[in-house]
């Protein structure tokens, strides 16, 4: 193998097939304290520096463990959580800085499908209601008769009946209420559909109906997803490209079926090995690669590689004080597209720096002035 590198600048599409462009994307929230008066003592840094591309009529499948920043990153493309840095331009147009009205026009181009069916759905509304409601918004339900056939279309191709529109949420099955959630997401047309962990919270059985049925869609309405998932399974299954993120960042992008024969960074090479193989022979002799310590606190990541602190190939010279930046790297059988934030990706993967022992440790505390206790929220949710 060679260990030559190029910049991102080679990975990159063509504009033409670029629909969503993320560049410097962070979403910092801020940690307050305080009786009366609250202040600022730190901050969350959910999202902290990502660059990607999703091109038009491509699957790109986000993943990472709980905490990582994903479904923020996800929200910030929709800007409905607005990025503190950093511009995501839809088709041309930076989303980051529109709002009001436009915001909301814009909004018909961009849907999304959110993790739980039952508490995206308002238990007061039929589904009729439901799904005529992004559409009289948008001005897509000029009369009665249109809107009845709209609606009989959207239930057909989700794989409902008819008759579920006089129903309400409590009516359905989890499965059944995230095809709600799908039809309702594709009730105005839309050209991306962010799709934040759309079957984690449905039986194995259904996951796959659900994963069938919006790749169906995607050919038939000539979508484009962001899909959100833990599931590794369920990524490789349905996405065209892959980025993995680990705090805040991303740490590694390819192509499902490379990322996936050839992963070039440790954490993701930590992740594939958690995959179990249906072969107890492959099982028993492959590589396993068991992560030391906890994630660290997002409101105090570590300097350097914010992996450093628990990657088996960490090296002094460069890992705690210099962030590796995404980068695409020349390797045999790994393409121009494969991207990956590491210093020393081609010397692990030639066999040149071999893994060692990792003892768990504790970040230290930043220096802001005071004795407040800086280690905030446990992982985004909390933060919010």
């Amino acid at each position: 193998m060679t260990a030559t590198a190029e910049t991102t600048s080679a990975a990159a599409p063509k504009d033409g097939d670029v629909l969503v462009d993320v560049r410097g994307v962070k979403v910092h929230f801020p940690i307050k304290k305080g009786v009366i008066f609250d202040r600022t003592i730190g901050y969350v840094y959910a999202v902290d520096g990502v660059d990607l591309q999703i091109r038009r009529g491509e699957t790109y499948g986000l993943v990472g463990e709980s905490g990582c920043g994903k479904s923020t990153l996800g929200r910030a493309i929709l800007n409905l959580e607005p990025p503190t840095e950093g511009t995501v331009e839809f088709d041309g147009v930076d989303i980051a800085s529109l709002s009001g009205e436009t915001l909301r026009r814009k909004r018909q181009d961009i849907q999304m499908v959110f993790q739980d069916p039952m508490g995206s759905l308002d238990p007061r509304q039929s589904v009729e209601s439901l799904l005529l409601e992004g559409m009289k918004a948008h001005g897509l339900a000029k009369n009665e008769k249109e809107a009845n056939a709209r609606l009989r279309e959207l239930l057909k191709a989700v794989g409902l009946p008819a008759a579920a529109l006089k129903k309400y949420p409590h009516e359905f099955s989890g499965g059944q209420r995230q095809r709600i959630g799908i039809a309702r997401a594709l009730s105005v047309n839309p050209k991306l559909i962010v799709a934040d962990e759309p079957v984690s919270a449905l039986d194995v059985s259904v996951q796959a109906q659900v994963i069938n049925l919006l790749e169906e869609l995607q050919d038939e309405y000539g979508l484009t997803y962001l899909v959100v998932a833990h599931d590794l399974a369920v990524v490789r299954h349905i996405s065209d490209r892959i980025g993995v993120m680990y705090l805040g960042a991303l740490v590694e992008e390819a192509d499902a079926e490379e990322l996936y024969e050839h992963p070039l960074h440790p954490y993701t090479r930590a992740l594939m090995s958690a995959v179990p193989v249906p072969d107890p022979v492959v099982e028993d002799r492959r590589e396993r690669i068991l992560l030391t310590g906890d994630l660290p606190s997002p409101a105090n990541p570590p300097k350097g590689c914010r992996f450093h602190t628990r990657c088996p190939w960490r090296q002094e010279t460069r890992c705690d004080t210099e962030r590796p930046e995404l980068r695409s790297v020349q390797l045999e059988g790994v393409s121009p597209g494969h991207r990956v934030a590491c210093h020393w990706a081609e010397q692990i993967a030639s066999g040149e720096l071999k893994p060692h022992e990792v003892k768990a440790q504790i970040t230290e505390q930043s220096d802001l002035g005071g004795d407040e206790d800086l280690m905030g929220p446990a992982s985004i949710q909390e933060a919010l």
